[in-house]
């Protein structure tokens, strides 16, 4: 592996570890899956990108890995706006 399929696959441990520690409602439960499936998706099709077969398969791949980065951050800003608030109201 090389440094960065390295970091985008600690980046997806960590989503999953800090999950852990969130508190779980009815609400958040499918952001979490949502957060979980984005987050590895990015490392997965980075590496995908880095096994193709054509340059125009890589920059596909490159796309998505992307893609899916910028779903990571909508669903973290979600969460991070629903439990601050769910924390406040306590």
């Amino acid at each position: 592996m090389n440094e960065l399929e390295n970091r985008c696959l600690q980046f997806a441990i960590d989503i999953r570890l800090r999950l852990k520690a969130l508190p779980r409602n009815t609400s958040n439960t499918q952001d979490f899956r949502q957060v979980v499936r984005s987050s590895g998706s990015i490392g997965a099709n980075y590496i995908e990108a880095n096994e193709s077969l054509s340059d125009k398969d890589k920059l596909f791949r490159m796309r998505i890995a992307r893609k899916e980065a910028k779903e990571t951050i909508y669903w973290l800003t979600i969460l991070k706006n629903t439990i601050l608030t769910l924390t406040r109201s306590l």
